[in-house]
């Protein structure tokens, strides 16, 4: 059996394998709300045989939200469309995640095909705010508002709001999106944080939100359920976030009831041009984290073959891969790693109104096999 289809318990949640879905923005909802489209893209991951599906990045609050067609879960209005979805993820044999999110600085901005620039207030947009008035870059120059200890406080309240939604929906795991230049990481990454309060400068300082708005969704989420963050571990930018202090940022993160560390990186400003792009490039910094922080982590970056993924978790890099552009590409990923790693789960994985068919086209082409062998 590949190491890739071994269950793996987390808290009192089993993954059916170490296949992840990673949440994935699809610029669809109205107001926050998932319709149809959610319904079937998340859906068809499950009945692929992915052992977690986790939703996009979901708003905990109205400007929060990356795009206005972004997921959320500020209304308990929203609680209804996504219990729907955890449902079908569930009865198909999937764990349901979500992944809370505000996008600070990044928020109020145009869907990627529509230009991902900011959108002004006569057209639809809002005002942003974020740890410092500084702007991301780019196409994103709009000035967000330095926060307020009660902007602060407010948006920390959210989170908990939007994870209690998130319980009464039927999520069994919890992600807080603290990567890829979001609030969050604005706070953590000195490249975007100037503050001179207790929540800027030193690093014990620059951690502060996100230590206390994790311990405050700890506080409401149930212990038997498994809640991560996704962090941008480095900036690669010469004076931001570092490797060196996400080992020691999630050791604190651990110490207060981290479950598993979502490892990714960057997307502080636009500037990319350090990245080291290639095949599974983040997988090294995971087995790092995982070691030194001693706790369970997923990875993901242009992982797409099934022997990278197995080899990830063999050699103990990774607990989870988490896929994202290659189950665009394949839903049924997991099904075909299996055949390609020659796992006996292969047919195990889909349900059973495919799989019949599927063992069915499997021993029809082993009886032509062996007729042509024949003499």
């Amino acid at each position: 059996m590949a190491n890739l289809f071994n269950e793996f318990r987390l808290k009192d949640v089993v993954l059916r394998n170490r296949v992840a879905v990673s949440p994935m923005c699809q610029y669809s909802s109205d107001n926050g709300f998932p319709n149809d489209w959610h319904f079937v893209h998340l859906g068809s991951r499950a009945v692929g045989g992915a052992g977690l599906v986790i939703v996009e990045a979901t708003a905990v609050s109205p400007e929060g939200r990356i795009s206005p067609a972004d997921s959320g879960i500020y209304l308990d209005d929203h609680v209804q469309p996504f219990a729907r979805i955890a449902r079908f993820l569930k009865q198909y044999g999937a764990v349901p995640g979500i992944q809370l999110a505000h996008a600070g600085r990044k928020a109020s901005v145009t869907k990627p095909w529509d230009g991902n620039h900011h959108i002004e207030i006569e057209q639809g947009g809002w005002d942003i705010i974020a740890p410092s008035a500084v702007p991301f870059g780019g196409k994103l120059s709009k000035v967000p508002s330095e926060m307020t200890v009660q902007d602060i406080a407010r948006i920390q309240d959210a989170f908990v709001a939007a994870a209690k939604r998130a319980l009464a929906a039927g999520f069994e795991w919890l992600e807080l999106h603290y990567a890829h230049g979001y609030l969050a990481h604005e706070f953590y990454s000195p490249l975007a944080n100037f503050r001179t309060d207790n929540y800027g400068g030193s690093f014990e300082n620059r951690i502060r939100f996100l230590l206390e708005t994790f311990a405050a969704v700890r506080k409401v989420w149930p212990e038997r359920f498994p809640l991560t963050v996704r962090l941008s571990v480095t900036d690669w930018i010469e004076g931001g976030v570092t490797v060196e202090e996400s080992v020691e940022l999630v050791r604190q993160l651990k110490a207060i009831g981290l479950d598993l560390l979502d490892v990714s990186h960057g997307s502080i400003t636009p500037d990319i041009s350090k990245v080291p792009w290639g095949p599974g490039f983040m997988i090294p910094s995971a087995g790092r984290i995982r070691r030194e922080a001693g706790i369970p982590t997923a990875v993901g970056w242009q992982i797409t073959e099934p022997q990278q993924a197995e080899d990830a978790i063999r050699d103990q890099h990774t607990d989870l891969v988490m896929l994202a552009r290659e189950m665009l590409r394949d839903p049924y990923w997991p099904y075909h790693a299996a055949v390609k790693l020659g796992d006996e789960k292969e047919t195990s994985m889909l349900p059973i109104q495919y799989a019949r068919a599927v063992k069915a086209t499997i021993r029809t082409m082993a009886i032509r096999t062996i007729d042509q062998s024949r003499p």
